[in-house]
């Protein structure tokens, strides 16, 4: 791949988490479902969405499609997640080991979810959720069954996307209010 083939396909990896990104910050999720609104838990929410979509675009590359994007999306997270941390003020001699440890508990959170997705287990995503979002506080995780029903829905949205949307750097999640299925 040239150096604008590269480019183009930072540029897509860049538009894909920016939507992933203002899809997690939907202040529902914080308000009615009662995830932290602390640099975590904007951090766990954001991380779990672009699990799924990194997630969708595997597969669409084990299927022959969008070679390289899903790398695009984490290395456009991980750019993020560096530029925030300088934003924040936190030392230069210490931003590699931060978001390595980023990059550790995104990638560990990842594979935590990752078993219950492919099984369609909402009550083992809503154990991982409960130790990744809420701390393993179960009393503050209230709605933790609710996240993970809106996880699995927003993967199985993910799954019925076109591929060349996504490669053009296009994706849809369902707005928070809709995700969100109160029992009758």
């Amino acid at each position: 791949m040239g150096f604008l083939g590269r480019a183009r396909l930072r540029r897509r990896g860049f538009e894909l988490y920016t939507a992933t990104v203002q899809a997690a910050r939907d202040p529902v999720y914080f308000t009615d479902l009662g995830v932290p609104d602390t640099l975590d838990g904007r951090f766990d929410l954001v991380g779990l969405f672009v699990a799924l979509l990194i997630r969708r675009l595997r597969a669409i590359e084990a299927a022959g499609g969008a070679a390289g994007l899903a790398q695009a999306v984490f290395d456009a997270m991980f750019a993020d997640m560096d530029f925030n941390l300088r934003e924040l003020g936190v030392s230069d001699m210490s931003i590699g080991r931060r978001v390595r440890a980023m990059w550790e508990a995104f990638h560990g959170r990842a594979l935590a979810y990752e078993g219950p997705l492919s099984a369609g287990d909402a009550a083992a995503l809503e154990a991982a959720l409960v130790r990744n979002v809420w701390r393993g506080d179960a009393e503050a995780a209230l709605r933790a069954g609710t996240l993970a029903q809106v996880t699995l829905a927003q993967d199985a949205h993910l799954r019925d996307q076109d591929a060349s949307a996504l490669a053009s750097g296009q994706v849809d999640f369902i707005g928070a209010r809709r995700a969100i299925v109160v029992p009758a």
